[in-house]
């Protein structure tokens, strides 16, 4: 689905027009008629160029379901609001190593982002994490930095929310590897797939052949 032009690519688009035009038609002497074809496809294309990136675009391009499509451009356009908390969080949090996890875990949850692109099916591999950890870990972020703020420091709920954190990133990165698993079994099922095919045209492939210590050692 193409993007609607943005506000700005409209300004845009619309002062090379005006600069376009003029300057073609009396700088360089251009027929009217030319300089505004020339000028209004200049500032068209500005236009163009500026327009909002579409949400995901790689679902539109899939082969799935339309169903399971919509649910992942869904979950994925709710959950990347959460990505961006996390970051402007560590961005607020003063303890370096605290705010280098947080931004951790808003990488890793763009990771996720990519590998739902590419394949909507994975969906239900990290569904939880995109509607339950994601949102949490947002919240949780957010806590930290305010009680970092606070007036008087509660040592304690911090403490505890900083292994919050660390837990999460175990998390994270178990669902981030759940999607890596679902290439590896692609692969297998890819590889099984072929040996079948090879062992029906040549005849199965022969057993390695044992090395001549070992048949001395036999």
């Amino acid at each position: 689905m193409p993007s609607a032009p943005s506000e700005t690519g409209w300004i845009v688009g619309g002062l090379i027009a005006a600069v376009a035009i003029p300057a073609l038609a009396i700088g360089l002497s251009m027929p009217f008629w030319l300089a505004c074809v020339i000028g209004l496809g200049a500032g068209g294309g500005a236009i163009a160029v500026l327009a909002p990136r579409a949400a995901f675009p790689l679902l539109d391009a899939s082969g799935v379901a339309r169903g399971k499509v919509q649910l992942a451009r869904e979950l994925l356009r709710e959950a990347a609001p959460c990505a961006e908390r996390l970051e402007q969080s560590a961005g607020r949090i003063r303890e370096r190593k605290v705010a280098d996890g947080v931004r951790h875990l808003a990488v890793i949850a763009r990771r996720i982002f990519t590998g739902i692109e590419k394949d909507p099916l994975r969906l239900d591999r990290v569904r939880r994490f995109l509607t339950y950890y994601l949102p949490r870990a947002a919240e949780i972020a957010e806590a930290y930095a305010e009680l970092e703020q606070a007036p008087v420091v509660d040592a304690a709920r911090l403490a505890s929310t900083r292994e919050l954190i660390d837990r999460l990133d175990a998390a994270f990165t178990r669902y981030a590897a759940s999607l890596q698993d679902a290439d590896l079994d692609k692969l297998d099922i890819e590889l099984k797939l072929l040996k079948s095919a090879l062992d029906e045209d040549l005849g199965p492939a022969a057993p390695p052949a044992v090395p001549l210590e070992r048949r001395d050692k036999v």
